[in-house]
């Protein structure tokens, strides 16, 4: 081969000399003139060619297996051992989803409802599929995804967790599938759940359509989280979400569900959507595994979202005004006075787990509402009952401002008598607990000391009874000293 400078318009270019052998002893020569540029552009698809055909199935396979002799080492400390359905390739995932013969029918109908071409619906449940799927990483998960919840919850909280918590877990089947059913007090929950199953399982949540930034949208995925879109009605988006719940469920894959559907507005328990119940319960197979439900109360003495909520609440809307670039401004401000040494906690975080609830034994023909109404009532009763909220409820009982002691006397006696219906009442002392409540309350600005005591804020009493309504269930007007 020869090459020679030359020019191509205003570009360099080669005459590029083909040499081709001898042909029956006779040399044949021919000259071809390509621009520089698209000589750069055959060789790198060349090498791309032989690259992915000879180099990157083997760079895979390494990997593969370095990753899979990892997954066992972590499955030896796990209590419930990752499942393989979790591991599966994203478009493996896709394409069995899609292929799904529930799915072929209701792609089917769509088009006969819609008077579309088939391959028209087809190509719809491919796009709600790969929306759907997520692409678990064990490695990010574990490896970063639980370390930077771990780091985070303990910037922010001092985290109780339930006495009995790992004995529930460790009553539960091997072979059943765990369905961990929360209440939903703030996004938070999410990075408060996955940092203490860290030791259990890789949980799989649903996640609606505000987390669906780049590049948090990819790194949700990667923690094995799938998006929902909360208000979509169209039949063929929930047979395809619903048949994914159901593989993941027959698959052994543990799942996180929020029953309420979206953040509590007013403190309270909120009335369980049916949604993604319906799904685990239609797809439930008596002879194949069991799916054990597990109750979940989260409760907080400070929620970072509190204000915006009670203001959507009191619009009557779901308008939240939170940017991401606001929450990623306060992780990386936690994570600066750590490192600073200045870390101010927010209060505690309690998480509770009640009693499991197996569905075999429960009964699939039962109605999804009994079950949503059970598992809420489950919920109510494994409750954590915290400082901040009893003192709330203190001072909501009376006009005139409370002292300190007068607060104390009211905690107390309110914690002991609800601690016969009420075993996660974290209260051990009521002296310690309404000081650190009056210091917690008094910085977020909701309560203010006059000469006679402490009292609310006028501009602040919707806060007060925020916190007061996470334990309006367990019948406080009927303990509060009067």
């Amino acid at each position: 081969m020869v090459l020679k400078p030359g020019g191509y318009s205003d570009l360099h270019a080669f005459d590029i000399v083909l040499m081709v052998g001898a042909c029956k002893g006779r040399a044949m020569t021919q000259v071809v003139e390509i621009p520089l540029w698209l000589f750069v552009l055959i060789v790198l698809f060349a090498a791309v060619t032989f690259a992915s055909h000879f180099l990157f199935p083997s760079v895979r396979w390494f990997f593969r297996r370095r990753l899979e002799r990892a997954v066992r080492r972590l499955n030896e400390r796990l209590t419930r051992p990752i499942e393989p359905f979790k591991l599966a390739g994203r478009y493996d995932m896709i394409q069995r989803l899609i292929y799904d013969p529930e799915v072929s029918r209701e792609i089917a109908n769509h088009a006969r409802s819609n008077n579309v071409p088939e391959n028209v619906a087809f190509e719809r449940a491919r796009a709600y599929a790969r929306e759907i799927v997520p692409g678990f990483s064990a490695f990010t998960y574990f490896s970063f995804g639980t370390r930077m919840a771990r780091l985070l919850v303990r910037s922010v909280y001092s985290v109780w967790t339930g006495p009995r918590n790992d004995e529930v877990i460790r009553s539960i089947p091997k072979d059943a599938t765990v369905v961990f059913i929360m209440n939903h007090r703030s996004n938070m929950d999410y990075v408060l759940v996955t940092y203490l199953a860290a030791q259990t399982s890789a949980l799989s949540y649903a996640v609606g359509e505000w987390a669906r930034v780049w590049p948090l949208s990819r790194l949700i995925r990667m923690m094995g989280a799938y998006f929902i879109r909360r208000k979509s009605r169209g039949g063929l988006y929930r047979k395809v979400l619903a048949r994914y719940v159901q593989m993941a469920i027959a698959g052994g894959v543990a799942q996180g569900i929020f029953p309420e559907g979206g953040l509590s507005l007013n403190g309270r328990l909120m009335p369980p959507r049916l949604g993604l119940l319906s799904y685990v319960t239609e797809g439930f197979d008596p002879e194949g595994r069991d799916v054990v439900f597990v109750p979940v109360a989260i409760n907080y003495d400070r929620v970072l979202e509190d204000r915006v909520l009670i203001a959507a609440g009191q619009r009557g809307d779901r308008r939240f005004g939170a940017r991401i670039s606001v929450v990623l401004r306060f992780i990386l401000g936690k994570f600066w006075q750590g490192l600073r040494g200045r870390v101010t906690r927010f209060g505690t975080a309690a998480v509770v787990f009640g009693e499991p609830l197996s569905l075999s034994q429960f009964g699939e023909d039962r109605p999804v509402e009994e079950l949503a109404e059970d598992l809420m009532g489950r919920i109510g009763a494994a409750m954590p009952v915290l400082a901040v909220p009893l003192v709330c409820r203190a001072l909501r009982s009376g006009a005139a401002p409370q002292s300190e002691a007068a607060l104390t006397d009211a905690v107390r006696t309110m914690a002991e008598r609800l601690s016969a219906n009420t075993p996660a009442t974290v209260v051990e002392d009521p002296a310690k607990a309404v000081q650190g409540a009056l210091v917690q309350l008094h910085r977020h600005e909701v309560i203010e000391a006059t000469p006679e005591g402490w009292q609310i804020r006028p501009d602040q009493r919707a806060v007060a009874d925020y916190y007061a309504s996470s334990i309006a269930h367990c019948q406080t007007e009927d303990v509060i000293p009067a």
